[in-house]
Parts: structure tokens; sequence; C-alpha cells
């Protein structure tokens, strides 16, 4: 496990990025290559298991769509890339009240370093507030630009290839 954070342990393969003035948050992780899994059915698998992790009901997976490979920083080693967006009913762990919670995720497929690298956008209900927030709430724009600018500055992150 890595460093704890004020509300959860974040293990080392995941970086939690947590907006100051909403619930909104985001989550890169770096995760096994599921090989065995290609296009949609790899980014369903990603999201039922973020959904079994976080001890949540999977209400609905909304739209599931391929990544332009062009569009991205990394189009050098993604072979493949997906964006979906679903429902989980998730209840924190002080809450007995479960809320639908909206997730956005970007799966980038890196073979080269067997690696499949997810980012989560959470968007839960509560995160609808002023539009005068300062710092800004975060959008789904700002998820775009995340994804579609992730760089890999030194691989031996992956360990010894």
């Amino acid at each position: 496990m890595g460093p704890l954070t004020d509300l959860r342990p974040v293990p080392d393969n995941q970086e939690v990025f947590c907006h100051p003035r909403t619930d909104k948050s985001l989550i890169v992780e770096l995760l096994e290559l599921q090989a065995h899994m290609q296009g949609e059915a790899a980014a369903r698998y990603h999201f039922e298991d973020v959904g079994r992790v976080q001890g949540s009901r999977v209400l609905q997976v909304q739209s599931v769509q391929p990544l332009n490979l062009e569009s991205l920083a990394l189009r050098g080693c993604c072979q493949e890339a997906w964006v979906l967006s679903g429902k989980l009913q998730v209840a924190k762990e002080n809450q007995q009240v479960a809320k639908d919670v909206t997730l956005h995720q970007a799966l980038l497929r890196v073979p080269p370093y067997q690696t499949d690298l997810l980012v989560t956008f959470n968007h839960p209900p509560s995160s609808v507030g002023p539009e005068n927030l300062s710092p800004p709430s975060w959008n789904l724009g700002d998820f775009e630009q995340l994804v579609t600018s992730l760089t890999l500055h030194d691989p031996s992150i992956f360990g010894p290839q």
C-alpha cells in the first residue's frame, strides 16, 4: 500500500486527485493487462471490477465508445482506447444510504508494458454546486484533457522489460 490519504488507503499503482470543494475525484491506475479481453469487453470488465472493489452495485453502463488513438499523447504505445460512462450505487464507509454515482472511465491498453491504464472520473450527485466555485468544479472537458495529454516520461515505472 502507498500513502494513506484522509479518505482511504491509496495503493502504489494508483494516484487519486480529489477536488477541494466537491466530492469529485480523478483516479489514475496502472493495472495488469487483461490480455484475454479485447475491445468493449475490456472496458466493461474494468468498470465492473471498480464496482466490485468498492463494494458497489453496477446500475447501468450508459455508453462505451472507442477513443481515437490519434488524439492521445500516448498513441505511440497505446494500441487500443475506450471511454465508458456508467452508474454505480455506492455507500461511503461512514454512511448507510447508497448514492448513485456517475463514473466516466478511459481505458488505455498498453501491451508493450503489459498494462491497462485506467483513468476514472467520479461524479457523485452531491458534486452539483454553485457555478462560482473557486477553484471551479471539474467537468468532462477536464477529464478528456487529462486522458488525451497523459505522457510516459519514465518507462522504468513498469519494472524491467
